[in-house]
């Protein structure tokens, strides 16, 4: 029986679906696909094996042939107020940028937002810097999901390790714990 999968988009030697690898994922987000509440959702999920060397978007994009507009970037940001700090994610298409110090600053009611430190994106999430992604975030987290990442049929994310990458619906990720779809979060 052949178990492959077959990808929308891109140039992948081994495309599979996420809940038959979910030893290839970083633990939060195996657990993610194995518990998600929308059963469908997690079996539409696909897992693309890719070199870690070539995780960075410029250069993934071209090795892989995948359009920008068809791959997204989850970052991890620090919004604070008075003596608190929230930590949020937000996730965007990859040719566009998050706007932090607007819109992800003000939905946030923080007096300041930034990206959150290497060092507290990877211990919060459990997740490999490179690999971050929304499957998987700790559930009491906003997810600030740019609009046009839902309104794409489908989108290419992180899969919490810097090898291998998530192809899901963008529908999908509206459904994840902490999601908020908001235009004009990046542009």
């Amino acid at each position: 029986m052949n178990d492959q999968a077959e990808a929308p988009f891109g140039n992948f030697t081994t495309v599979r679906r996420a809940l038959d690898v979910w030893d290839q994922l970083a633990g939060p987000v195996a657990e993610a696909l194995k518990g998600w509440d929308a059963p469908e959702a997690a079996r539409s999920v696909l897992y693309v094996d890719t070199d870690p060397a070539k995780a960075d978007t410029a250069v993934f994009s071209e090795a892989y042939d995948v359009p920008l507009d068809a791959s997204a970037n989850c970052v991890v940001v620090a919004a604070k107020r008075g003596g608190d700090t929230t930590l949020a994610a937000c996730l965007a298409l990859a040719g566009t940028r998050v706007d932090v110090n607007g819109v992800v600053r003000r939905h946030l009611a923080a007096r300041k937002a930034s990206f959150a430190p290497v060092d507290t994106a990877v211990g919060a999430t459990g997740m490999e810097y490179g690999g971050i992604t929304p499957v998987g975030l700790p559930a009491a987290w906003p997810l600030l999901i740019d609009a046009a990442v839902v309104a794409a049929p489908f989108v290419l994310v992180g899969s919490g390790r810097r090898r291998g990458k998530l192809i899901l619906p963008g529908q999908a990720l509206a459904g994840l714990p902490g999601a908020e779809i908001l235009t004009g979060l990046a542009a």
